[in-house]
Order: structure tokens, then C-alpha cells, then sequence
């Protein structure tokens, strides 16, 4: 009876250490237990549902030539634009497409192309940054310049209209926000931050990271992060926005889904890790888009208003034919279909300064309608006001 007992636990204990070496491996131990503990609040009557598609649009990704360039964003401009015509949320407006450009791969010619899809009203254009062992000068000058070039060339960002200041969502490249990698690289800077606050920077859209250790202990969460200039990741925690709140700390992070996809299980058995992340080997299925609904990510005390933020790197020809072909038409159709009957939900198609500015309107206390409040504080892009 004795071996029998320890045979068992021998079993257990090696079960364990499987485990926590598969939960470290993928580094699910960061933000696993928070995600376990969160509980979404139940709703009385409509849910609206935000959904936003935040793209690190990388043209010369893979270091490829001009001609391969100008390809992947003329398909874009033609594929996106012939493939968003056809669908429309509860409001008339057509899926639109948050194109995060990374200043260090600079052309005119793709923006130009760009904010011209944008202007048509598929879309806004935002900042995306590659950068390693940087300063704090050099930061700055690098975002400003871009803010400059954007929006006096290309008509892109908006202007905070209490300061007459641009402004822009970010996201960071690598996902190293405030030098959040374990070995430094791919930053460099600890009070990134409170540089983006004080360069316009109106909200963080890089989250989810997993399964990368820049992934913080807070997920499925639209927080505030207060910088500590003396230490990486300060984004790691934060203060939840929340109906009737103000704002904290030095820049919101806006986050989109994470956690554990039971009903498209690896061989049947392990659960896949969710992290909003689209393309060819991640397609948005019906179930993932379920997923996306159920975690309901909202504005504390406004759980009927949902946010939804996936990600892709659009420019990458392996992934062109997901995002710009019949997978995604079906995750339209779908959520269309299951997510805007008027009664259940409320579909609604947001830039990622929409997003922002209904998150605003929900933390000062409006409710109803978002369609209302896609304006309320940022203004659209000079390239969208027409």
C-alpha cells in the first residue's frame, strides 16, 4: 500500500513540475493567476461591442527591396479597401483599420497611399516604434519629427484641442515597452513612459504581448501605468479607468484580449493561448471571436461597453490572404451577424483614437450610445475630417 501511495505521488509531483515548467516555458506564470481571478461583471440589456484592429504595419519588414514594398501596400489600399466596403456596423461605418507605422521605415509614398484609404474613411494612422539601447534625447527628437511629418505631410494624428498639441496612439516594437524585456534589448529606455505622455502620446495600444516576457502581470485590463524612471515594465500594474475616475499616473494602457482558448485545444487537449494576434497560423475563427466578447474588457462600472482590440503585422505575405481575403470577410459576417442584433449587442467599428475617446466618455460618465461619443475629446486627423 506504501508504494502504491508513493508511486502516486511521484506521478503528482513530476505532473507539477511538468507543468510549471510549460506554464514558464511559454511564460503564462506572469499573467496567468490574474487572468484565473478575474470575474466580468453579468449585463442587463445591450452589450456594445468596440471592436478595434490595430496593425504594426511594417512595409519593409524581412529588409526587402522598394519594388516589394510598394506591392504590399498597393494590395493593401485595393485588397482592404474592396474587402471592408462590404461590411458595416450598427452604425453605417465600415471595419476600420488602425495602421501603426514605424517611423524608422519611413516612406512618403506608402503614407501618401495610406492616409488616402484613411481619408475614404477606412481607417486612421498611428506610431509604431523599432528601437534598442536608446536616450531619452534621441527619443524624443525621433518621435516629435515623426508627429511633424505625419501630420503636416500626410494629414494623420489629431491635435488635443485644450492644447493645440498632436497627439498619437503607440505602439512599441518588439513589445518592449519601458525596456520591459527581461535582457534590456529592444528600448533602453526606463522612463519611456513618461516620455510618451510628455510627447502627446494619448494611449499605449502594444498589449497583449504573450507569450513574450514583456507581458505584464495586469491583462485583459484599460488601466493607467505610473512610470518608475528608475526601473523597466512600470506598466506592469496599474490603476483600473473607471466610471467617475480621473486619470493617473503617466500614460493609459489599453489592452486587448488574453487568456485561454478551451474550444480550440492542441491536440484535443491543451488549451491554445489567446493573445488577440491574427494571421494565417492564428485565423479570427468564430470562436475566438466568442472568445473576444466573453473576456469583456471595459471601463470600470460600464461593463455594457466592451472593448475589443486585436492585433496582426499586416504586411507580411504569408498573412495577406487572412487579413485581406475570405477570413476575414467571415469574421465579419460574423460578428455582424452574432454581435449586432440590436438587442443582445450593438456592433461598433473603432480607430484606435475612437476607442480612446469612448473609454473617455465612459471614465466622465456617459453612457447610452458610443456611436455618441467617438469624438469626445480627441478630434479626428485632419486626413478624416473631411
Amino acid at each position: 500500500m506504501m508504494v502504491v501511495a508513493i508511486g502516486v505521488l511521484v506521478v503528482l509531483v513530476g505532473g507539477l513540475l511538468a507543468l510549471a515548467k510549460l506554464l514558464r516555458g511559454r511564460n503564462m506564470h506572469i499573467w496567468l493567476g490574474g487572468y484565473l481571478r478575474r470575474r466580468v461583471p453579468r449585463v442587463d440589456g445591450p452589450v456594445h461591442v468596440m471592436f478595434c484592429f490595430v496593425d504594426h504595419y511594417e512595409p519593409a519588414w524581412g529588409k526587402v527591396d522598394l519594388a516589394t514594398q510598394r506591392a504590399r501596400v498597393d494590395r493593401w489600399c485595393t485588397d482592404y479597401r474592396a474587402m471592408a466596403s462590404k461590411h458595416r456596423d450598427a452604425d453605417g461605418r465600415h471595419p476600420q483599420h488602425s495602421f501603426f507605422y514605424p517611423e524608422e521605415e519611413y516612406l512618403p509614398e506608402h503614407l501618401d497611399k495610406l492616409a488616402a484609404l484613411c481619408a475614404d474613411g477606412f481607417g486612421e494612422i498611428e506610431i509604431h516604434l523599432h528601437h534598442d539601447d536608446d536616450t531619452p534625447e534621441n527619443f524624443r527628437r525621433t518621435i516629435a519629427g515623426f508627429c511633424r511629418t505625419l501630420h503636416d505631410r500626410h494629414g494623420a494624428l489629431s491635435r488635443d484641442p485644450a492644447t493645440g498639441e498632436l497627439t498619437f496612439g503607440f505602439i512599441h516594437g518588439n513589445w518592449s515597452l519601458d525596456n520591459s524585456r527581461a535582457d534590456g534589448r529592444w528600448c533602453g529606455l526606463n522612463n519611456e513612459l513618461i516620455l510618451l505622455r510628455e510627447l502627446g502620446c494619448y494611449a499605449d495600444f502594444t498589449l497583449p504581448s504573450a507569450p513574450s516576457d514583456t507581458q505584464t502581470r495586469l491583462s485583459n485590463a484599460i488601466y493607467y501605468a505610473t512610470d518608475d524612471p528608475e526601473r523597466p515594465k512600470s506598466h506592469d500594474t496599474g490603476v483600473p479607468v473607471r466610471v467617475g475616475g480621473t486619470p493617473s499616473g503617466d500614460l493609459m494602457i489599453v489592452q486587448g484580449p488574453l487568456g485561454l482558448n478551451w474550444a480550440e485545444r492542441r491536440k484535443g487537449i491543451v488549451p491554445r493561448i489567446e493573445n488577440a494576434d491574427v494571421r494565417r497560423a492564428c485565423p479570427p475563427t468564430r470562436a475566438r471571436v466568442d472568445l473576444w466578447v466573453r473576456t469583456g474588457i471595459h471601463v470600470e462600472g460600464r461593463p455594457e461597453w466592451v472593448f475589443i482590440k486585436v492585433h496582426t503585422h499586416g504586411t507580411q505575405e504569408r498573412d495577406m490572404d487572412t487579413l485581406l481575403g475570405q477570413a476575414m470577410h467571415d469574421m465579419h459576417s460574423y460578428l455582424e451577424s452574432a454581435y449586432n442584433d440590436g438587442k443582445r449587442h450593438v456592433l461598433h467599428y473603432v480607430t484606435a483614437r475612437e476607442a480612446y475617446n469612448i473609454i473617455k466618455a465612459a471614465e466622465a460618465g456617459k453612457s447610452g450610445n458610443p456611436n455618441d461619443w467617438r469624438d469626445f475629446v480627441l478630434p479626428p486627423p485632419p486626413h478624416r475630417a473631411g
